[in-house]
């Protein structure tokens, strides 16, 4: 049912200090910082040549994020995602076998980790 892994989502405080970090440092290509309001985040795209690094910064107090790194002061990874053929199907599939579909998959489903699942 998975397919290709289309990114890995990293929780970050600063966003400035993580693109500086991974564009000077690391020598990745970059993309501009995107606010996403109706996610609480902002997001920056890190391109490597079999995948993606999606930085996360929180939009306001109230951010799933900020909440995330609340709880992990440093910050970290926060998901990863899968990409998928068909995503009803593989919702229903997931559904049936007992999985939590909260736009993302639950962690307690998926060894700890949040799993995102995008249609390829």
């Amino acid at each position: 049912m998975i397919g290709r892994l289309n990114h890995v989502a990293i929780a970050v405080r600063d966003m400035d200090a993580a693109v500086a970090v991974y564009r000077d440092t690391l020598g990745g290509e970059v993309s501009e910082k995107v606010a996403q309001p109706d996610h609480g985040v902002s997001t920056v795209f890190v391109v490597l040549p079999n995948t993606k690094i999606e930085l996360l910064e929180p939009l306001g107090a109230g951010s799933p994020i900020a909440k995330f790194l609340d709880r992990n002061a440093d910050g970290g990874i926060h998901h990863i995602c899968y990409e998928v053929d068909d995503i009803l199907a593989a919702r229903d599939r997931l559904k049936a076998a007992g999985a939590r579909v909260v736009l993302f998959l639950h962690p307690k489903d998926f060894c700890g980790t949040l799993v995102e699942l995008e249609q390829a």
